[in-house]
C-alpha cells in the first residue's frame, strides 16, 4: 500500500544529533541530515564548517562524541569503515585515492577484487584475477577511459585521474556514495565533464557531496545542507539556500576571512 507521508526508509542515510568533539573544540555541533533514497544531496559551507569532519562521521572515519548514523534504517553507528564500505555506503577521496603506477584497468580490478574477497592479493595469479577484466572495462567506459585501460593514472589529466577515482568507487557498487570535492583544483574545462559524469552513475543510487563550486552545486543537487560552525545553518533548495541572508553573509564572511 502507497503511503503519501515520509517514513524512515524514504531515506537512506541520515545523522541524528550527530557531534564530535576535539578538546574543548567542537567541530560538528548536534547535526541532523537526512539524504532522500535516490536524490543528489550537498553538504556546503564556508573553510572551517566542519564539512569534512562530517563526512568523517557520516563514514566511520571517525568515532563521533554523540549522535547515531543510520544506514539504510541500520544503526551502524558503531562499525568500522570497511564494514560499512560492505554495506554499500562508500567515500571517493578529495585527494585521489588511485594508484597512480598501475594502469586505468588495474586500478579498478584492485578495487574489484575487494569484493571478491581477493582484496590487494596481487600476487594471485592473472587466470584468478582475469574475469574481472570485463567488469573494469565496462566501469572504464562508464567514465569515458575506455580508451585509456592501459594507461597508468599518473599520464592522466587532472579530470581523467577524477573519472577514474569514480569508476574505482563504482567498482565498489555502492547503493551511497559519498563524494568529497569532486571538481577541487580542477579547470574549467573539466568541471562540466564531471558534472555531467556525476549526475550520469548518480542515477539509481543516493549521492551525498561536499563542493565548494556553488554552480556544480545547482545544475546537481535537489538538496542542499549548509554548515557553519559544526551546526545546520539551513536546509532547503539551492533556491532557498541561496537567497537565504545567514548564507550569504556566512559565505561573504568565509571567503574574506580564507
Amino acid at each position: 500500500m502507497a503511503h503519501s507521508t515520509n517514513t524512515a526508509s524514504d531515506y537512506a542515510l541520515e545523522a541524528r544529533g550527530l557531534s564530535k568533539a576535539f578538546g574543548a573544540f567542537n567541530a560538528v555541533k548536534d547535526v541532523d541530515l537526512k539524504v532522500k533514497r535516490g536524490s543528489i544531496h550537498a553538504l556546503i559551507g564556508p573553510n572551517g564548517a566542519g564539512k569534512t569532519t562530517c563526512f568523517n562521521l557520516l563514514t566511520k572515519t571517525l568515532t563521533p562524541t554523540a549522535g547515531q548514523v543510520i544506514f539504510e534504517d541500520r544503526d551502524i553507528t558503531r562499525l568500522r569503515t570497511a564494514q560499512v564500505a560492505r554495506l554499500g555506503l562508500v567515500r571517493s577521496f578529495q585527494i585521489s585515492a588511485t594508484f597512480p603506477h598501475l594502469t586505468c584497468l588495474e586500478n579498478v580490478r584492485v578495487a574489484l577484487q575487494s569484493g571478491f574477497d581477493k582484496s590487494f592479493r596481487f600476487w594471485s595469479s592473472l587466470a584468478a584475477i582475469r574475469p574481472l577484466d570485463a567488469r573494469a572495462m565496462e566501469l572504464l567506459d562508464q567514465v569515458g577511459l575506455a580508451d585509456r585501460a592501459q594507461a597508468k593514472a599518473t599520464e592522466l589529466s587532472y579530470g581523467k585521474k577524477r573519472a577514474l577515482e569514480i569508476a574505482t568507487t563504482l567498482a565498489l557498487d555502492p547503493k551511497v556514495m559519498l563524494l568529497d570535492e569532486p571538481t577541487a583544483g580542477m579547470g574549467h574545462e573539466d568541471i562540466e565533464p564531471i558534472t555531467d559524469l556525476i549526475r550520469k552513475v548518480s542515477e539509481g543510487r543516493t549521492t551525498l557531496i561536499v563542493e565548494h563550486n556553488l554552480s556544480v552545486v545547482s545544475s546537481l543537487c535537489e538538496r542542499i545542507t549548509v554548515l557553519q560552525h559544526g551546526e545546520v545553518l539551513v536546509e532547503g533548495t539551492y533556491d532557498d539556500v541561496s537567497s537565504n541572508e545567514d548564507v550569504i553573509k556566512a559565505y561573504m564572511g568565509g571567503v574574506d576571512a580564507h
